[in-house]
C-alpha cells in the first residue's frame, strides 16, 4: 500500500539530488499521481495501443518501468499468451516492489521483471516498446543509441509510445506552461515549498527535449511514422511506427 508523498514537506539545508530510492518507492503511485497530468489517462491509452498494434509471439519491453504500471495495464487489456514482457529498471528498491505487484496478478500474459541498465539490456523481437518518462532521466548522449535500438529490436509495424515532460520550444511560452504545472500541483495538496524544493531536487536529473528534438530524433533511429497522441501542459506521449 503507498503513502502519501511528503518527501519535501519539512524545509531542507541541503536539497539531494532526485533518486528513486526506497523513500520515493513507498510513495510513488501518490506523486506520480499528483504531479504528472493526464497519468491515468497515459496509462490507460498504452494499453489501448498495445491491444491495438501488439503481434502474436513477440515480446514487449517496459524500459525504466518503475512499479510496472504500464505492464500491468496492457496485461489486463491483452490477453495474450505467446508475448511476454519484460519490465526493466536500474532501481533495486522499483523492482522489488514491481515483482511483488506483478506476481499479485494471475494474467495469462506472462512477465519477467529485471534489475539492469536499459541502455545495455539485449531487446529483439518487439511489437512493443514502452518508455514512459524514462528517456528524460538518461543522458543527452544516451538518447538517440537507445530509440536507434529499440527501432532495431522492434518488428515492422512495431510501435514505441514515449512519454515525456516536454521544454517548450519558446522561453516565454515554456516559463507560463511551468506555471500552470505547478498551479496543478499545488491544487493537489503540495505547498509551495514542496514544489521548490522537488524542482531543485530533479533540476539536473530530469533533462527535457524539445518537440522538435523529439521528431528530429525518431527521424535519425529511422522512424517514418511519429505523431503526439497525448498532451497535457508540458507532459506529452508521442507514437512512432516501424
Amino acid at each position: 500500500m503507498s503513502g502519501k508523498d511528503t518527501i519535501f514537506s519539512d524545509p531542507l539545508d541541503n536539497v539531494k539530488a532526485f533518486e528513486f530510492d526506497q523513500t520515493v518507492v513507498e510513495v510513488f503511485p501518490d506523486m506520480i499521481e499528483r504531479s504528472v497530468p493526464g497519468y491515468k489517462t497515459i496509462i490507460q491509452g498504452i494499453s489501448e495501443l498495445a491491444e491495438k498494434f501488439i503481434q502474436v509471439d513477440s515480446n514487449i519491453y517496459d524500459l525504466g518501468c518503475s512499479l510496472g504500471a504500464a505492464s500491468l495495464s496492457i496485461r489486463q487489456k491483452v490477453p495474450e499468451p505467446s508475448c511476454k514482457i519484460y519490465a526493466i529498471d536500474n532501481s533495486s528498491a522499483m523492482v522489488e516492489r514491481c515483482r511483488l505487484i506483478q506476481a499479485s496478478y494471475n494474467f495469462d500474459m506472462p512477465i519477467e521483471v529485471i534489475e539492469g541498465d536499459i541502455n545495455q539490456c539485449d531487446m529483439c523481437n518487439a511489437s512493443i516498446v514502452v518508455l514512459n518518462f524514462t528517456l528524460q532521466f538518461l543522458p543527452l548522449e544516451d538518447r538517440l543509441p537507445l530509440v536507434k535500438k529499440i527501432y532495431d529490436s522492434l518488428r515492422p509495424g512495431g510501435i514505441l509510445i514515449l512519454s515525456e515532460k516536454l521544454q517548450m520550444q519558446s522561453e516565454e511560452i515554456d516559463e507560463a506552461i511551468i506555471d500552470l504545472h505547478h498551479k496543478f500541483k499545488k491544487r493537489n495538496g503540495y505547498s509551495d515549498m514542496e514544489i521548490a524544493q522537488k524542482r531543485a531536487a530533479i533540476e539536473n536529473v530530469l533533462i527535457p527535449d524539445t518537440r522538435e528534438a523529439h521528431n528530429k530524433r525518431f527521424e535519425s533511429a529511422g522512424f517514418s511514422s511519429f505523431e503526439t497522441w497525448f498532451q497535457h501542459y508540458n507532459f506529452v506521449s508521442f507514437l512512432a511506427i516501424k
